[in-house]
């Protein structure tokens, strides 16, 4: 991998991670939101637990992809071409 392969990678995994950070602040904010006007409004059935649990799965997604996912290599390109040919 060139220097300019590299580095194109390690600008899309710094990308990736701001829009990360961005998700998870817009998750925080809507869902204190919804938290809000649920209390002004009485309470009674806790209805933002379908934002949090559903919108928290996305982000859990998200978080995966960003953090625990492997990047893809030459090496990888390769087995998978090999495969390929067969």
């Amino acid at each position: 991998m060139g220097e300019e392969e590299r580095r194109a990678a390690a600008v899309k995994r710094l990308k990736d991670k701001r829009d990360f950070r961005n998700h998870v602040a817009a998750y925080v904010l809507v869902n204190t939101l919804l938290v809000v006007i649920w209390a002004l409004s009485s309470g009674g059935y806790f209805w933002p637990i379908w934002s949090i649990v559903g919108w928290g799965i996305g982000l859990a997604f998200n978080a995966w992809a960003v953090y625990f996912q492997k990047p893809i290599t030459e090496d990888d390109i390769r087995k998978e071409m090999e495969r390929d040919r067969t």
